[in-house]
Formats: C-alpha cells, sequence, structure tokens
C-alpha cells in the first residue's frame, strides 16, 4: 500500500500564493500549482479540495496577513498621522510584490460571491481602523476637520490599490511614494 507523502501544508498553500499572485487564478494551471507545491494532485485535492477552494484559502490567508500588517503599520507613530503615512510607506515599500487582493478582484470583479466575502470582510477591518486613525488625527489637527472620516477612509484605501496597480504597471518607487505623498497632503 502506498503511503502518502508528508508536507507542511502553510508552507503548500504559502508557495500557491506565490503562484497565483503571480499568474492569477485562470494561468495558474493545478500542474505549476503542484509543482510550486511540492505536492502530488492527490495531496492537492485531498487537502485543499480543488483549485478554487485552494485559491480561496490562499487569498483568504493573504488577506488576513495584508490587514493585519496594515493595522500594525496604522499604529505606529507617536501621532494619528504619522501611522497614517507608515500605512502608504508599507503600501509603497511593498508595491513590487503582487497582490493578490488587488489582482483577484481585477480578475474576478465582484463575479464570485465568496470571494467578495473574503474581500469585504479583509476591507470592513482595514476600512474601520482608518477612520478611527483619521478622526484621531483630526482631533490631534493633523487632518483637516471639515473633512468626513468614512469618505478619507475610502480616499486612502482607494490610493493602496491605485499604488499598487500602478506598481504592477512598472511605475517605480520615487513615482509610487509621490502618489502616496499626495494622498496624505490631500487630507490636510
Amino acid at each position: 500500500m502506498a503511503r502518502h507523502k508528508e508536507f507542511d501544508r502553510d508552507e503548500a498553500l504559502q508557495r500557491a500564493m506565490e503562484v497565483f499572485w503571480s499568474r492569477g487564478y485562470e494561468a495558474a494551471s493545478v500542474g505549476d500549482l503542484v509543482k510550486h507545491m511540492g505536492i502530488n494532485r492527490q495531496s492537492l485535492y485531498d487537502t485543499f479540495g480543488d483549485k478554487w477552494r485552494l485559491y480561496l484559502e490562499a487569498v483568504r490567508r493573504y488577506a488576513a496577513q495584508e490587514t493585519e500588517a496594515h493595522l500594525t503599520a496604522l499604529k505606529t507613530g507617536p501621532q494619528s498621522i504619522d501611522g497614517i503615512d507608515a500605512l502608504l510607506a508599507r503600501v509603497v515599500a511593498t508595491a513590487s510584490e503582487a497582490c493578490l487582493g488587488v489582482g483577484s478582484i481585477c480578475e474576478f470583479g465582484t463575479s464570485q460571491p465568496e470571494l467578495t466575502t473574503i474581500h469585504e470582510a479583509a476591507g470592513r477591518r482595514l476600512h474601520a481602523a482608518v477612520i478611527e486613525r483619521v478622526r484621531e488625527a483630526q482631533s490631534e489637527g493633523s487632518i483637516a476637520g471639515d473633512i468626513d472620516p468614512e469618505q478619507a477612509a475610502q480616499f486612502l484605501t482607494s490610493n493602496i490599490a491605485a499604488i499598487r496597480l500602478a506598481a504592477r504597471a512598472g511605475v517605480g518607487g520615487d513615482s509610487l511614494l509621490a502618489l502616496a505623498r499626495l494622498a496624505l497632503r490631500g487630507l490636510r
């Protein structure tokens, strides 16, 4: 009787994320995935269900990791505006890495309810945290008091996506940093 090869599920999922980052869902073949993950087809199906379930799990993990990293950046600095600046700086610093969140939205939009649910959950967490930091920055005098915190949060999260898309299109670091600086300046 053949024995199933043991593997680290988390590591295999991380490797699947890398394939989906670079190729998207449609262009990532099961062969590409199992090769990069270091597992066989049957292990993929036994462990993750199928390519779509694997993709959903990869996007879910990516969204959780990115949201946590964004929230950590938001909490830095002596003033709230410093946290917002740190968030934008983090996005610029990592913009050359493919973003599975933006990539999946570009590939599927809102056509896949399960995927939309993942994006909306992560988006709500980040949006709420940005609103809170904007309100704090307004009370500290760093952001104009007449700016609606809800709209400011939408503006900032939209700029995060724009910076990532610009990087994917080949825009360089200095230009990405200028986009982040303009976004921050738009709140003052």
